[in-house]
């Protein structure tokens, strides 16, 4: 990815982009917890548990690699949702030292509840919007999926 200059349009443009990012994020899961009826899961919790329901017997060293996370930090996300009964894990039968996780019934209830939710919250947010805005958010995908890739890609720090 190539270096921006300070204080060039493009950095101005990454700052306002990232602010709003954040708040956007922040809005929804203020949104999507209002109303609920369980415990609350943290957000790198529920970011484990929405990357093993969707790769069913994935490594804890894949998921800590994909959610860029350290793998004793998912080693202790592990250790809370296996006790909190959404997660199981099993000796990977190629390598017994490496466990192969899985998401409960409970957990794949959850995720698509909460899935379901985020979709239908956003979707009237996106509904609200006049067609010519809707259209840009729309357009927006393919650079917002590179801008993904691209930060994704980066090496990462010591």
């Amino acid at each position: 990815m190539a270096t921006v200059a300070p204080d060039t349009p493009d950095t101005a443009l990454a700052e306002e982009f990232s602010v709003l990012l954040v708040g956007v994020q922040r809005l929804l899961g203020r949104r999507l917890r209002q109303g609920l009826d369980r415990p609350r899961l943290r957000g790198a919790q529920v970011e484990l548990l929405r990357l093993v329901a969707d790769s069913p017997g994935l490594r804890v060293s894949d998921a800590a690699q994909e959610l860029c996370l350290a793998g004793n930090s998912v080693s202790t996300l592990v250790n809370q949702l296996v006790a909190q009964g959404l997660l199981r894990r099993e000796a990977d039968p190629g390598d017994q030292r490496a466990a192969l996780l899985y998401a409960s019934g409970q957990a794949k209830e959850r995720i698509e509840a909460w899935r379901s939710r985020r979709r239908v919250l956003v979707g009237e947010a996106v509904a609200g919007l006049p067609e010519r805005e809707r259209a840009a958010l729309a357009a927006a995908l393919p650079a917002l999926r590179s801008l993904a890739q691209g930060l994704r890609d980066l090496p990462e720090e010591g």
